[in-house]
Order: structure tokens, then sequence, then C-alpha cells
């Protein structure tokens, strides 16, 4: 079978656009002075700092079986506090770990199918779509946070 067309169906997915926002899309235009600006009981760095984490620990999990995941919940959301630093190393970092799904999906020898050799019977195929949902999801809620504090014009 030849599932170049799954391969590219699932990289778009990754990436967003159609549907879904792109990472891009909804970061832009944000002043710098609402990156952790409060909206109920987060903020967009908040958001992105957590779907960091997430994507991180699905990919080394996927890749590696000696990785230890953070703690559940509280290991999934900033510990540190907030700088600017901190906001280029989360948007640094999520891009550079989305890059690596994308390059594993693209990996034409890997059978996205097959069950990770450490997975609990999970296939890189659920660990990508689970990516690309979460990833979805909580773009959702940056665009939310930007709205309740009036930073959204789309």
């Amino acid at each position: 079978m030849n599932d170049s067309v799954l391969r590219d169906q699932l990289v778009d997915l990754l990436k967003g656009g159609h549907a879904h926002l792109t990472i891009d899309e909804a970061l832009a235009n944000l002043d710098p002075k609402l990156r952790n600006a409060l909206a109920g009981s987060t903020s967009v760095w908040a958001e992105l700092e957590h779907m960091r984490i997430a994507q991180q620990d699905i990919l080394r999990y996927t890749l590696d079986p000696n990785w230890k995941s953070p703690d559940f919940p509280a290991g999934f959301w900033p510990a540190g506090e907030f700088t600017d630093q901190a906001w280029r190393a989360t948007v640094d970092g999520f891009n550079a770990d989305l890059q690596e799904v994308i390059d594993l999906v693209r990996n034409s020898k890997l059978d996205l199918t097959a069950e990770i050799p450490h997975g609990e019977g999970r296939t890189y195929l659920r660990e990508i779509l689970l990516v690309a949902d979460h990833n979805a999801y909580h773009l959702g809620q940056i665009v939310t946070i930007r709205k309740t504090l009036g930073a959204w014009k789309g």
C-alpha cells in the first residue's frame, strides 16, 4: 500500500490550517504584555507551555523506551516564572518538537500502524493523532483567552 496520502494528510493536520488554526495564527499580533495575562485561571503562555510539555512527552514516549513522563497533572503545566526568555523557549521548543513529529510522519520506513515496541499496545499513528488533537484543542483555548482579553481579531 502507498501511504503517502495518509502521511501528507497527517502533516497537514499537525501543521494546522484548513479547519484548524496554525500556531502562528494563534499567536499572531499578540501584544507581549498579554502573553502571561490571566483570563480566568490561565494565560496564553500557560496554555502554550502546556502544549509544549505534552507534545514533548508524547514524542519522547514514542521514541524513547526510557522516557519518564512528568507527574500528572502538575508536571504538565508551567512551573517557572514567566519571562520573555521563557516565552521564546516555549515557542522554539514547541516548534522544534512539532517538526520532529512531522519528520516521524514523513519517515516512509516507519509503519505508522505498527505498535510502538515499548508502547503498551499503542501505535505510532495513535500518538501522532494524539499530538494533533491535543494541539488543536489548546490552540482553541488560546483563542478563547485572547478573546477574553480583547486581543483577538478573527
